[in-house]
């Protein structure tokens, strides 16, 4: 279906050195804005996210999830006449993105600095998980380590000393490819202004570290940390998951004293727990959890999920329900927000969210998930090359 209406990065054209999730989570979104993303890939085997499952009809989890709407290209840096490829590309490229191992894209001649002179607009934007100088610089870095590293797994999981736990989804790679993608709408901006390019440096650390502003600055200055409390909150109670009968789980969060005393009345039918000294203020509540949790099971024992939601929905009490993935799949506000589209891909047709944020203005872009080398006959094309020299290339495994 042709787009109507213009989309805010309509004619912008990434080129894309990525692998696994920082960088392409921040290119998809660009091109969910309208970009075209040209990602750049291995003969043969490609981003090896690629090859890290494959539960959806074959396609690997993560590489569905972060790759819709690109072209792929296969292309081998290591080979002299890739170069000429690459460097016709950015000559029409407005964004270079690469997460490479650290010091690769400077080896192969291009860092900022040696591509501003030939391609003074292009915005170069650098991923790593620890940046330039420092004594990390080399240092290897995946989304657990950077987890670990960033001091998340310290104030993550359960109170004992081996409950800590990681986050159930790649954290510190979202982070980065977030930074990545603000940062790259800001350098187009500044482009605007100035008329040239400019240079991101983005790091997982400083990204994840960036997040932990609320513990940090709870232990400033030596002071102990907010304690791990498994899925309730640290300081504040009660707020967490709850059994209910039958098996079920409640998430319900009390945040002042006018709703403690409403969660007393409607929810547990017990007006006189308002006024207990052992419960009449945040932190004393939060000292005396184990009592309070036990009277709070108990008056959940004999109640469903749905009678729980019930009274608290009635209370005016925050809550929620603790969904596996099907019940993400199936919940009923995305369903009723019209939140989900079918995109192309190489297994067939695939539910895909719609980018959060809508805007009025424009329907984002909505495209398939690549196959490996899919669009390489028709960008070397693009670029004058001959189906006698594509074969050329492709017979020496440049392509």
């Amino acid at each position: 279906m042709t787009q109507l209406t213009p989309r805010p990065l309509d004619g912008i054209t990434v080129i894309s050195l990525e692998h696994a999730i920082a960088a392409p989570f921040c290119t998809r979104q660009l091109a969910d804005l309208g970009a075209r993303v040209v990602k750049v890939e291995r003969p043969g085997t490609g981003d090896f996210a690629r090859g890290y499952d494959q539960r959806v009809d074959g396609l690997a989890s993560h590489f569905v999830w972060t790759n819709r709407s690109k072209e792929s290209l296969t292309l081998d840096l290591k080979q002299d006449a890739a170069g000429g490829i690459l460097e016709s590309l950015l000559a029409k490229a407005d964004v270079l993105v690469q997460n490479l191992a650290p010091g690769a894209a400077a080896r192969m001649g291009l860092s900022f600095e040696a591509l501003q002179a030939r391609f003074p607009r292009l915005i170069v934007c650098d991923i790593s998980g620890y940046g330039e100088g420092g004594p990390y610089e080399k240092k290897k870095a995946y989304d657990l380590l950077i987890q670990s590293e960033g001091g998340f797994l310290s104030v993550t999981g359960g109170p004992g000393e081996d409950e800590m736990a990681k986050a159930g989804c790649s954290i510190a790679d979202i982070a980065a490819g977030m930074y990545a993608y603000t940062g790259i709408l800001s350098a187009l901006m500044l482009r605007e202004k100035t008329g040239v390019g400019s240079r991101i440096d983005v790091t997982m650390l400083e990204s994840l570290v960036e997040w932990m502003g609320y513990p940090m600055y709870y232990a400033y200055d030596g002071a102990p940390p907010p304690a791990r409390a498994g899925a309730s909150h640290a300081t504040i109670y009660p707020y967490g998951p709850f059994p209910t009968g039958g098996g079920g789980t409640v998430m319900l969060g009390l945040q002042n004293e006018r709703e403690w005393a409403l969660f007393c009345e409607k929810v547990l039918l017990d007006k006189s727990l308002a006024t207990d000294e052992r419960f009449s203020a945040n932190f004393k509540r939060s000292e005396n959890r184990e009592a309070l949790r036990q009277i709070i099971v108990d008056g959940f024992a004999a109640l469903s999920v749905d009678e729980v939601v019930e009274r608290l929905e009635d209370a005016q009490i925050a809550n929620a329900r603790v969904n596996d993935m099907q019940g993400v799949w199936d919940h009923p506000q995305l369903k009723a927000r019209d939140r989900w589209r079918e995109v192309d891909s190489p297994s067939g047709k695939l539910p895909s969210l719609l980018p959060p944020g809508h805007n009025t203005a424009f329907t984002p872009r909505m495209d398939g998930v690549p196959g490996l080398g899919q669009h390489t006959g028709g960008i070397l094309s693009e670029l004058g090359l001959s189906v006698e020299e594509q074969a050329r290339l492709a017979a020496a495994g440049v392509v």
